[in-house]
């Protein structure tokens, strides 16, 4: 990483963390012990990868940061109140997430349960509450496309098939259907909500940009497959070969680790060409996706 990237990166990093900070039900209002949930779980830790995309986008078309910091913070709810459900002993059953113990361990499987739901819940009345877009349409497209990627469709649809297929040897299209919806879905909305909040892209670029979405959404998870199977659980903060343990088909199962790395440099590859039309507008979008591929934790 460039050391201009990572100062961005950072001030980006600190101000989601801000923002969650304040956004977020004090641990002193009642039902206090739900609310320190949700602040246990969210605030902290992780890599803010979701805001810091659509932090990005939003530099495509000239968005306000402050739009562009509340669309980032009903994503990353929404992301963490996947984690907090997909450690329960009824999904994958971890006990360590961003190197401390997961929501059900340290607070009860009925408040790791609420916290999820609660998480969710704020990030759509986030999304309602503040104006993000110039018009009221293009709002409640954001508000569409975030329910989306979070549903059926998406992400929880993509956790269903994930159960079924424990144990099961998945061809690599079916594998990419997965994570196009487990992973991708909440990574391009990312994507598509930043560029909401600024002004209005033609349906070419609109296009380019979600197949760059969808690209990097998929180099994500070959990414954290590669690295569930190769670095420590320290360096992780979360249980490392986890995947293999529960017989999960991944990447690396299928394709091995040295495939699997190539993959993640074709994607970044295509990425890249989608962006092709944006010029130097997306020089920050290239810098995320340099960071998602070369990442080690």
């Amino acid at each position: 990483m460039t050391a201009d990237f990572q100062d961005w990166a950072r001030s980006h990093q600190v101000r989601i963390e801000n923002s969650l900070q304040t956004l977020l039900p004090a641990a002193d209002v009642a039902p206090e012990r739900l609310h320190e949930a949700m602040r246990y779980t969210v605030l902290g830790g992780g890599k803010r990868v979701r805001p810091l995309l659509a932090f990005a986008a939003g530099e495509l078309n000239n968005a306000n940061e402050e739009r562009v910091t509340i669309a980032a913070v009903a994503v990353e709810l929404i992301h963490a109140y996947s984690l907090v459900h997909d450690d329960l002993p009824c999904m994958d059953d971890d006990v360590l997430r961003r190197g401390k113990p997961t929501c059900h361990i340290e607070y009860g499987e009925a408040i790791a349960l609420l916290t999820g739901d609660s998480l969710q819940s704020l990030a759509f009345q986030l999304l309602a509450e503040y104006p993000l877009a110039d018009t009221p349409k293009m709002q409640l497209e954001m508000i569409r496309r975030l329910a989306q990627a979070a549903g059926s469709r998406g992400m929880a649809g993509g956790q269903a098939v994930d159960l079924a297929s424990v144990g099961r040897t998945l061809s690599l299209p079916e594998l990419e259907f997965m994570h196009i919806h487990k992973t991708g879905a909440l990574i391009r909305a990312a994507v598509m909500l930043g560029a909401c909040c600024g002004s209005r892209l033609d349906e070419a670029q609109l296009a380019a940009l979600d197949h760059f979405a969808k690209c990097i959404g998929l180099a994500f998870q070959v990414v954290d497959d590669v690295l569930d199977a190769e670095a420590t659980t320290a360096a992780l903060g979360k249980t490392a070969g986890k995947d293999a343990e529960n017989n999960k088909p991944t990447y690396v199962s299928i394709l091995g680790s040295k495939r699997a790395r190539e993959l993640a440099e074709e994607l970044r590859r295509e990425a890249y060409a989608s962006l092709e039309m944006f010029e130097a507008a997306a020089g920050r979008l290239r810098q995320v996706t340099d960071f998602i591929i070369h990442r080690e934790f």
